[in-house]
């Protein structure tokens, strides 16, 4: 491999540390799920997982004292319609889960540069004698088999715009609708947000500035799956900005907080997404972060926010593209058999060969034949 050729899968030093970072965090994810219990505390998730994550990566790669390993994406946990990036550091205020509350927990690691990353929904104190019923239970079946389509759809030849499109036909089916704007990107050594990407509902300037792309061998992505029982628009609210990613832009900080501030950032935390909880004094990160937006040096993940009373379903995982077919690194499965509906993808057949990967005639299916739930 040439200098100026990027690593691929293709090389098995690459392949493992992907895996590596993916039973990480897989990990972590299950750790957390049990933590998501009526009264809990979402600081303190986030601050378990991330902990968790940075305890995880110290057991490998020991004798490689170079090699970069660290949090590729906060801990965030986004509840009801909240739609994501919602991670409030100790400066913040806090928020108690409850009992019957849909949460999202979203997260990553990398090492050296390699990332992979994980978003999963569930409902708090789902179990099979209390199921998840309603509009609750249509959105996480939606977004649940929109990822799973979007999945069988990841192979070498698929253009993006074909993924987009099987998204969209799963919500309908649960009359739902994807979040307007959401992406999902090529995963690169150090960038989260490659140059590859798929939109989930084409929008505004989004739809402008999404090429037309085609997956290809040895490519590697975050599938990023974000459905709502409401309109799908997402907006900001009062909820202040606590997740940042450094840019390439150069400019000369004129405050001493912010170049203390930027000076951190490039040194220790480099081009990955971070929470202005890893600063000692929070307060001071908060006034030098003011101006490296301002000139873009590094810029925010807003939080984003669905109308009160709708609900929102998340399932992200990383995708490897083989010969073999797409392989999924991360991500928990959902037990299918704890939402009821009346709504029965079976009933709707061009949505349940996207979820299958095979095309049906209406004869062939019975009428009592659903997919298999996953198990858990």
């Amino acid at each position: 491999m040439s200098d100026t050729e990027e690593p691929t899968i293709a090389q098995n030093s690459v392949l493992t540390k992907y895996k590596t970072g993916a039973e990480i965090v897989n990990r972590v994810l299950e750790k957390l799920i049990t933590s998501c219990v009526d009264g809990a505390s979402v600081q303190a998730i986030c601050r378990e997982g991330e902990k968790l994550i940075q305890d995880e990566l110290k057991k490998v790669y020991r004798k490689d004292k170079d090699l970069s390993k660290g949090i590729a994406f906060p801990v965030c946990v986004s509840i009801n319609n909240c739609i994501n990036h919602f991670s409030p550091p100790k400066s913040e205020d806090d928020v108690a889960i409850k009992d019957g509350d849909l949460v999202k927990l979203d997260l990553g690691a990398h090492i050296d540069g390699f990332i992979s990353v994980v978003a999963h929904s569930l409902v708090v104190g789902a179990n099979k004698d209390n199921k998840i019923t309603g509009r609750k239970a249509e959105v996480m079946l939606a977004a649940h088999y929109a990822a799973e389509a979007a999945l069988k759809l990841m192979k070498p030849g698929t253009e993006n715009s074909a993924i987009t499109s099987a998204v969209t036909k799963i919500a309908d089916v649960y009359k739902c609708n994807p979040i307007e704007g959401m992406l999902s990107f090529q995963l690169q050594q150090n960038r989260i947000d490659g140059d590859k990407m798929i939109q989930q509902l084409p929008v505004g300037s989004v739809r402008k500035d999404v090429e037309r792309a085609t997956i290809e061998l040895n490519e590697v992505y975050a599938i990023d799956v974000v459905i709502s029982t409401g309109k799908g628009q997402g907006k900001e609210m009062d909820t202040r900005v606590s997740i940042y990613k450094k840019t390439d832009e150069v400019y000369s900080l004129k405050l001493k907080c912010s170049r203390e501030f930027f000076r951190k950032v490039s040194k220790e935390l480099g081009h990955m997404p971070f929470n202005l909880r890893v600063f000692d004094d929070e307060k001071k990160a908060r006034m030098g972060v003011m101006e490296c937006v301002t000139h873009k040096l590094v810029t925010p993940y807003p939080v984003l926010w669905e109308k009160p009373g709708e609900l929102v379903a998340q399932f992200k995982y990383t995708v490897l593209i083989t010969a073999d077919g797409p392989q999924r690194i991360t991500g928990l499965p959902l037990d299918v058999s704890l939402c009821q509906t009346d709504i029965k993808l079976e009933d709707h057949l061009a949505a349940l060969s996207l979820v299958t990967g095979e095309e049906k005639k209406a004869e062939e299916v019975p009428a009592a034949a659903a997919p298999a739930p996953a198990q858990t």
